[in-house]
């Protein structure tokens, strides 16, 4: 079994996570303002397939290698909460790239072309990436009588793409059907981009500061 109070967790810090915008963010959000809204949906569906894979590799292969080691366990916390502050760091920097999703203009898509489109971003979104490696393990109960550390962090895991579809369709939604009054101020994008950043480089502190269960005998 996979207990109610962890589920409501993760729940919480995918939800906070999703929001931020991101790679997939960005995306959807370029799909919507450039060929609407149902190119953009059909893009979100094929983007959380590609979670799924993340998800399934992180439970299969890198998880249950953490899962083992105290010691790799740390390093990919540390290095995955400097990474996520950089990636905080760079879309500061670089807020001003939403913005500039208004300008692209490409050919209307097939829902499989956007799906695949979709599918790509998200199996290769290296926020996300960090995020299932550091916070799936972290998820587990190891104790007696429980399901596998890798059951665990599948149906976990499971909860993320599903609020990722309703969250980003969200996003897909509104920025094609606001599109004119983000036309007229491209500066609201880049204001989302700068405080999503902050969010992101909080995350990151967060991370580093959190102890591995295990390690300090906490449940």
């Amino acid at each position: 079994m996979v207990s109610a109070s962890h589920l409501l967790q993760f729940a919480g810090l995918a939800a906070l996570l999703i929001a931020i915008p991101g790679p997939s963010v960005l995306f959807t959000i370029g799909r919507a303002l450039t060929v609407g809204r149902r190119s953009a949906l059909f893009s979100v569906a094929g983007n959380e397939l590609g979670l799924c894979v993340q998800i399934a590799a992180v439970a299969f292969g890198v998880g249950a290698l953490i899962e083992r080691s105290a010691e790799i366990f740390m390093i990919v916390k540390y290095a995955g909460a400097a990474y996520l502050a950089f990636l905080g760091v760079q879309a500061i920097r670089h807020r001003q790239s939403m913005a500039e999703a208004l300008a692209a203009r490409i050919v209307p898509v097939s829902p499989l072309r956007a799906m695949r489109d979709g599918f790509i971003v998200g199996a290769t979104n290296p926020k996300t990436i960090v995020f299932f490696v550091i916070a799936l393990p972290e998820f587990t109960d190891r104790a007696a009588g429980h399901l596998s550390g890798q059951a665990q962090m599948l149906i976990v895991g499971a909860l993320f793409p599903v609020i990722a579809l309703v969250l980003d369709s969200v996003w897909a939604a509104a920025a094609g059907t606001v599109r004119q009054w983000f036309a007229r101020s491209p500066r609201r994008l880049a204001l989302i981009g700068g405080a999503g950043g902050l969010v992101m480089i909080g995350l990151g502190v967060s991370i580093a500061a959190t102890g591995r269960k295990d390690l300090s005998g906490a449940r």
